[in-house]
C-alpha cells in the first residue's frame, strides 16, 4: 500500500526515512568508524533499540533540509508515544515539504496524506475516499495439526526463567530495577514498554548474551545463572526469531533447508539432517502448505513467508521457551492475521513457553495469557504484570 505523489523530484533533494538507511549508517559506524547519527542515548544506532534508531534517523534526516521526504514502515518498533511525537513532527513537516508514505498496514496511514494508492499486479491504483485498501479478511488457517515434539530432551521445569529482584545499569545508568518475573512452562506473555526502557536486556539476560548477569539472581532453566553453566546449554533451549535476523542471511538456503538447520542452531544447514528430523520438517512445510516449493530458496519469499519458515526452524526441537522479537514487523495486514494464527497455533498445541515482544497489540489477532509492563523512572524501568484482556 503506497502513498504516490504525482510530480517531478528528479531535480529536488529528497531523503529516506527507511530502516534501509539506518543499515547504511550502521554499516557505517562499522566499517569506518563514523558516527554521524548518535541517539537520544548518547548511544551509537548499533547499540541502540529500533525505535531509538527510528526517532535519531529522522532528526537527522530533518536536519540536513530535504526538499522531499520518503518515509517508510514508520510506526515499525515505536512505542506509543513515539508513534504520538513522530506523527506531530512528520505533520508540521508536511506543510513544508511533501511526504511520500509507503506502508504496509492501513492504520498507519499519516493523517495528513491526501492520495491514498494501493499495489495491484504490480501498479498503483488510486483509491477514492470511500474506499479502504484490500486486506485478507478471511485466510485459509493452518489446517494440519503441528509436529509432535522431536524428543523428550527437556526435563519439566518449572519455572523455565526466574528473575528475583534484578537490577542492571550501564555506565552507572539504570536501566532496570528491582525485577521479579517468572515464566512457567507453556505460559504466553507479551512483554512491553517504551523504546529504551530495557525489553532488549531482559531478553540478553535470558538468552545468556548478558555478562551483567552473573551478578543478578537469575535461574535459567533450573540452573541459577553463574553456577557454571554453558551459554550453549541455556541457547539449546531457547527458539529464536527477530526481525532483524532477516538482515543477515544472504545463503542461498532452500526452504526445508532453513528449516532444518534449526536442529543444529545455525542460520543454513551444514550437516544431514536425520530421517526422523527430515519427516518433521515435511510436517511443518504441510502445516504452511509449503511442501511443494520446499527445494525452493528461502531467499524467494515474501516477507511473511520467511518469517513463517523462521518460526517453524525455531521450533523444529520443540524448545521449552520461543522469544519473538518484533515478528510482525514491517508486514501488512494479511501477513500479520496468517503469523498471528500461527503463534497462537503454537501457544495452543504445544508446552513451549512463548516470549512476544512488541509494542503492538494486535487486537483481536493475538492472544497472550500475560503482559509484563516495563515502566522507566530514574532510577531504572520497574516491571509489573499486566492479565491479558
Amino acid at each position: 500500500m503506497q502513498e504516490h505523489l504525482i510530480g517531478n523530484y528528479s531535480n529536488l533533494k529528497g531523503a529516506l526515512f527507511s530502516e534501509i538507511t539506518v543499515e547504511k549508517f550502521i554499516q557505517e559506524e562499522i566499517r569506518h568508524g563514523r558516527y554521524d547519527v548518535v541517539a537520544s542515548t548518547k548511544n551509537s544506532l548499533e547499540k541502540s533499540s529500533q525505535g531509538e534508531r527510528k526517532k535519531a534517523l529522522l532528526n537527522h534526516l530533518i536536519s540536513q533540509n530535504p526538499e522531499y521526504l520518503v518515509v517508510d514502515n514508520v510506526f515499525g518498533s515505536l512505542d506509543t508515544a513515539a508513534q504520538i511525537e513522530i506523527e506531530e513532527t512528520l505533520t508540521q513537516l508536511s506543510c513544508k515539504i511533501p511526504i511520500i508514505q509507503i506502508t504496509n498496514r492501513k492504520t498507519d496511514i499519516l493523517p495528513f496524506i491526501d492520495d491514498v494508492y494501493q499495489l495491484r499486479d504490480g501498479k498503483p491504483v488510486l483509491l477514492n475516499s470511500t474506499e479502504t485498501p484490500k486486506t485478507l479478511s478471511q485466510f485459509k488457517k493452518f489446517v494440519e495439526t503441528l509436529p509432535k515434539a522431536y524428543r523428550n530432551d527437556w526435563e519439566t521445569i518449572a519455572p523455565l526463567v526466574k528473575f528475583n529482584n534484578v537490577t542492571i545499569a550501564y555506565n552507572d545508568r539504570p536501566i532496570v530495577k528491582d525485577i521479579c518475573w517468572e515464566i512457567k512452562p507453556g505460559d504466553f506473555w507479551q512483554l512491553v514498554g517504551p523504546n529504551g526502557s530495557g525489553k532488549s536486556t531482559l531478553l540478553t539476560l535470558i538468552s545468556g548474551d548478558n555478562p551483567k548477569a552473573f551478578n543478578q539472581d537469575i535461574t535459567l532453566f533450573g540452573v541459577k545463572k553463574g553456577t557454571g553453566e554453558s551459554v550453549w546449554e541455556i541457547k539449546k533451549k531457547i527458539g529464536y526469531f527477530s526481525s532483524e535476523m532477516l538482515r543477515g542471511i544472504t545463503r542461498l538456503d532452500s526452504v526445508g533447508n532453513m528449516i532444518a538447520s534449526g536442529f543444529f542452531d545455525t542460520i543454513g544447514l551444514y550437516r544431514v539432517p536425520s530421517n526422523e528430523q527430515i519427516k518433521i520438517v515435511q510436517h511443518w512445510l504441510r502445516v504452511f502448505g509449503m511442501y511443494k516449493i520446499r527445494k525452493q530458496s528461502f531467499l524467494s519469499l515474501s516477507r511473511g513467508y520467511q518469517r513463517l519458515v523462521l518460526i517453524a526452524r525455531a521450533m523444529v526441537k520443540h524448545p521449552p521457551l520461543l522469544i519473538l522479537d518484533e515478528p510482525t514487523n514491517g508486514l501488512d495486514d494479511c501477513d500479520v492475521a496468517i503469523l498471528s494464527e500461527l503463534i497462537n497455533k503454537i501457544a495452543n498445541e504445544t508446552d513451549t513457553a512463548i516470549l512476544y515482544v512488541s509494542h503492538r497489540k494486535e487486537d483481536k489477532l493475538l492472544t497472550p495469557d500475560f503482559i509484563y509492563e516495563l515502566t522507566p523512572n530514574n532510577e531504572g524501568s520497574t516491571g509489573s504484570i499486566v492479565v491479558a484482556s
